[in-house]
């Protein structure tokens, strides 16, 4: 059995790899992968494994992007401190995630679990998985307002602002929410066809974008539909990105 760990935490990694050791010994992890990033990379550049081991949460956004971006066909078991959302849809979904500390039994039950899977269940199971990534990228974003805890559908996200170590989104009533993410996650939360990585300060949504004017030095300067705490520059580098990215119109669906 090929085993790949999508995991970030190095202490995490290696004990896990010392679990899959003591209980499956004629398993091979043949990679250990820290990203998003290189996840994805990998899955495209190599055979699938057997069975892969993902972290939900990882240092570039969560594992579950990954599925959107390459087709995974070996099973998964996802790993979590706790993610009480995550978890409700795996249970309703039948799909193996182990709750950190991982320890020896949870992991036996989990390969006994995949080891019992027909080639038939084994697609079905690959298919629970994609579907789970789709309706995670579809969540609203949690944010908390004076004592409540409030959705924010990243359909109603005009930008993302950083400043401070502090980012808030704004939506497009013009009123601010408070994210607990960094702009780099959120990058990688955010779809790429709807949102852009203007500068180091601003993600901004397409839909938002009212005007464009040529800036010093062959920059653009950005006017949004809302208000922003300050100009949104793109460098000149990036603007020919930023321009074929605003012609590349989504269709009205």
């Amino acid at each position: 059995m090929r085993i790949v760990i999508l995991e970030d935490e190095t202490a995490a990694a290696i004990n896990l790899r010392s679990i899959l050791k003591r209980v499956a010994p004629e398993a091979e992890v043949v990679e250990t992968l820290e990203s998003v990033a290189e996840g994805i990379e990998w899955f495209r550049t190599h055979p699938a494994p057997d069975l892969l081991f993902a972290d939900i949460h990882l240092a570039d956004g969560e594992s579950f992007r990954l599925f959107e971006a390459v087709e995974i066909t070996a099973p998964v078991v996802f790993t979590t401190a706790y993610d009480r959302y995550a978890l409700e849809a795996f249970r309703l979904d039948s799909i193996d995630y182990l709750l950190k500390p991982i320890n020896e039994q949870s992991v036996l039950r989990a390969l006994e679990k995949l080891r019992r899977l027909t080639g038939l269940e084994i697609k079905e199971y690959g298919s629970r998985v994609k579907r789970l990534a789709a309706a995670r990228s579809e969540q609203a974003f949690l944010v908390q307002v004076r004592d409540k805890i409030i959705p924010l559908h990243r359909d109603r996200i005009a930008y993302c602002y950083t400043a401070n170590e502090k980012v808030t989104a704004c939506d497009f009533d013009g009123r601010s929410y408070p994210l607990d993410k960094t702009l780099e996650t959120l990058q990688t939360l955010l779809p790429e066809a709807d949102f852009f990585r203007a500068n180091r300060q601003f993600i901004v949504a397409r839909r938002a974008v009212k005007e464009i004017t040529v800036w010093f030095g062959s920059r653009l300067s950005l006017a949004l539909t809302v208000q922003t705490p300050e100009r949104i520059i793109v460098s000149k580098a990036r603007s020919p990105e930023f321009k074929a990215w605003l012609r590349s119109v989504r269709p009205a669906e």
